[in-house]
């Protein structure tokens, strides 16, 4: 079902995107045209409603239907930007490492990171539109707030949109500059397009370690600027190659029995593949855990509340969840060998991935318009459909348009499981 369902939405044509994107820009100008209607309403009535009704609010006040529709956006928006970035970690990995077994994943994993510019910019810019909605600390006087203060050389308007526009701009540069490279040895085979890849990875990884730590900090943690955490940019890239991981498997088994993949994707490159999805499920525990125990063992008021509020309500099972689902059951399922190779299982451990770190980025930023527990309504549906829908169309577009895998890398003889002698005269070793 998994994969029928990817064939559906891949095949989206140019009109249903037009559409989807319509019925995405009508929902944010129709909440654009009521926020003033309500803001003059909400002062009135929002202390009577709380006091007869028991209602409990979050740092980010009164949940309109404007606030409701960010939180939902912006939710749904963290989750495929980190399906592209954990591409780009990939594909810089394999330059990094020279691995033969991510030469046929590299082509499609390089056009879901070209995803990162301008697509997710652009999909950004409601976010940027509504931060005074999103972020509690746009409205709040630094002077009056001790920690606000203490960060405002990070947390005020310019710097917000400043960093924001740089990390596209470093994105952008990385990611395309290494498919141009990549595109451009299929055509002459020229070892120097290697060597500049190498080049674009070395820089690369320390670029992208600090970009993606930026992104989780103004976008994700700066929601309760109070919070401190050294480890929250490390999670938060943990759960993004750990999501990107399993769904790299997914794309390669969806293309391999599409045909395009059918000569390279063996065997052993999905047990790898496997492999990568099982290292980053202990990686990303082992990274949480740290941060919980860190804050637990030091037990400072600014760390701790963070975990606190997640207590309450829902949220203690969804944090439940995060811990069995995220770690435990696949950890445990996946540790006998046979089950990498197993494709109906692996389909279905996609689906489960997918779902836990969606419910993992929920825990992350609903408390702080929901304090009292989940909230899972239509804006989270039309965002989560909305912004998936416009990057598969992209995506598919950029597939089609060039050769499905690296054409003429120096290892893709090893990915059609042949052996090539070294050009020298000595014997090999």
């Amino acid at each position: 079902m998994t994969l029928h369902a990817f064939q559906l939405l891949i095949g989206l044509r140019r009109g249903v995107s037009a559409v989807v994107i319509a019925l995405f820009a009508a929902v944010l100008l129709g909440n654009s045209a009521i926020a003033a209607e309500q803001a003059k309403t909400a002062a009135k009535t929002e202390q009577a409603v709380d006091a007869h009704h028991g209602h409990t609010h979050g740092p980010a006040g009164h949940p309109t239907e404007l606030k409701k529709f960010g939180y939902a956006y912006l939710t749904a928006y963290m989750f495929c930007l980190s399906l592209c970035l954990g591409a780009l970690f990939i594909v810089i990995l394999n330059h990094l490492f020279d691995a033969q077994w991510m030469v046929p994943i590299r082509r499609f994993l390089e056009h879901i990171a070209c995803q990162l510019f301008p697509t997710m910019f652009i999909l950004w810019l409601p976010i940027g539109l509504l931060a005074k909605e999103i972020y509690p600390w746009f409205t709040i006087d630094p002077d009056h707030d001790h920690a606000l203060h203490a960060k405002a050389i990070l947390f005020n308007p310019t710097a917000f949109y400043v960093v924001s526009g740089l990390l596209f701009v470093v994105w952008g540069f990385i990611a395309h500059g290494l498919r141009r490279a990549s595109l451009a040895q299929d055509k002459d085979g020229a070892a120097v397009h290697t060597r500049t890849m190498r080049k674009y990875a070395a820089v690369g990884i320390f670029a992208f370690a600090f970009s993606l730590t930026g992104a989780a900090i103004y976008w994700m943690k700066s929601l309760q600027h109070q919070f401190f955490s050294t480890m929250y940019g490390v999670v938060y890239f943990a759960g993004s190659v750990w999501v990107t991981a399993i769904t790299t498997y997914w794309l390669l088994l969806y293309f391999k029995n599409r045909g395009d993949l059918k000569d390279v994707a063996r065997e052993v490159t999905f047990h790898d593949c496997g492999k990568l999805f099982f290292a980053f499920t202990v990686f990303y525990a082992y990274i949480h855990f740290s941060q919980y125990f860190l804050i637990w063992n030091a037990a400072v008021p600014e760390e701790t509340f963070w975990y606190v509020t997640r207590e309450k309500g829902s949220w203690w099972w969804v944090g439940q969840i995060t811990i069995f689902g995220h770690f435990w059951f696949p950890f445990l399922f996946l540790l006998p060998i046979h089950r990498k190779i197993n494709f109906q299982i692996m389909s279905m451990m996609a689906g489960w991935a997918w779902f836990c770190h969606y419910l993992d980025l929920q825990f992350n930023i609903g408390p702080v318009l929901h304090p009292d527990g989940l909230h899972f309504g239509i804006y989270d549906v039309l965002s989560l459909v909305g912004i998936l829908s416009v990057l598969i169309f992209m995506f598919s577009r950029a597939f089609n348009a060039h050769p499905p895998y690296p054409q003429r890398d120096p290892r893709v003889a090893e990915t059609f499981g042949v052996y090539v002698e070294p050009v020298s005269s000595k014997p090999a070793h």
